[in-house]
């Protein structure tokens, strides 16, 4: 087969496409639709929970590699500083802080917002 037999091909059952294309989006929406209250809030609490893991491991990554290049200092940053450093909001790693903290993976340094990071 040519390249000018296979196009005419594809053409000439465009419609077959365009009805899958459409089953496909009604799919889609009948099941947006159905989604209860409940059901879109459990989804957005896991995703929640999923940033904040990817967060806190992106924060223990930072420490280890400042640990590396400062092996004889302890490591104190600011939840701000780290927020612009990751390019995350700082809600989200104030949290993400909390629940490395939680782990004992960062301690409360004596400022407030300020955090040590041990490894």
């Amino acid at each position: 087969m040519d390249s000018t037999s296979t196009f005419s091909w594809f053409v000439s059952r465009w419609r077959i496409g365009a009805v899958i294309a459409s089953g496909l989006a009604l799919a889609c929406l009948y099941k947006l639709s159905t989604e209860t209250e409940e059901q879109r809030a459990l989804k957005a609490k896991q995703k929640y929970e999923n940033e904040l893991s990817r967060v806190a491991k992106q924060i223990s990554t930072y420490a280890r590699d400042l640990h590396n290049r400062y092996p004889d200092g302890e490591v104190v940053i600011s939840d701000t500083d780290l927020a612009k450093h990751l390019r995350k909001p700082q809600e989200v790693v104030s949290s993400a802080l909390t629940l490395l903290c939680d782990q004992k993976q960062v301690q409360r340094a004596p400022l407030a917002g300020y955090w040590k990071l041990t490894i």
